[in-house]
């Protein structure tokens, strides 16, 4: 717990994340560092042209996006959307709510990441047909798996009569 539960996002220290490629961001954790405990929310920054995530759904978590600054496009259940700043975007949970945050225009582009938290997770990348399960945060995994879909086993292979 923390005794003072504001941060302004000018003091925020940030993670980069990504691989070497299209996919590119920082993020500045804001819930664990004011003492949140049933949400997660961080300010992500992401550089022109670049991608934080690739394309994704949550099988538990809900999210929302509040664009800050910058423009770009959301990919959002097989169909994209022009994106500015002002912008509120839901992501529900479930196939339904697949969704991806591109930067494509000359600046960086910001915006406030806000989730539930807690429990265990399992997201599913439909553009590479992976299937991911967490526990723990995000910038502090207790456990983090990356699958193949068709990669899986029975349910009973490997145990003893």
């Amino acid at each position: 717990m923390t005794d003072k539960p504001i941060i302004n996002i000018d003091d925020l220290d940030y993670m980069d994340f990504g691989d070497g490629g299209k996919f590119e961001c920082k993020m500045g954790i804001i819930a664990k560092t004011i003492g949140a405990r049933d949400l997660g929310y961080n300010l992500t920054v992401v550089p022109p042209g670049k991608r934080a995530f690739p394309y994704h759904l949550h099988h538990k978590l809900e999210e929302m996006f509040f664009i800050l600054e910058g423009e770009g496009k959301l990919r959002y259940n097989g169909k994209e959307h022009d994106l500015k700043k002002g912008d509120i975007i839901a992501c529900p949970p479930g196939p339904d709510g697949a969704h991806q945050i591109i930067n494509t225009g000359k600046a960086e582009m910001k915006f406030l990441a806000v989730s539930n938290s807690g429990g265990p997770e399992v997201a599913e990348y439909p553009d590479s047909g992976k299937v991911g399960i967490m526990c723990g945060t995000f910038e502090k995994p207790d456990l983090r798996l990356i699958v193949k879909n068709d990669s899986g086993i029975g349910y009973f292979d490997g145990e003893s009569d």
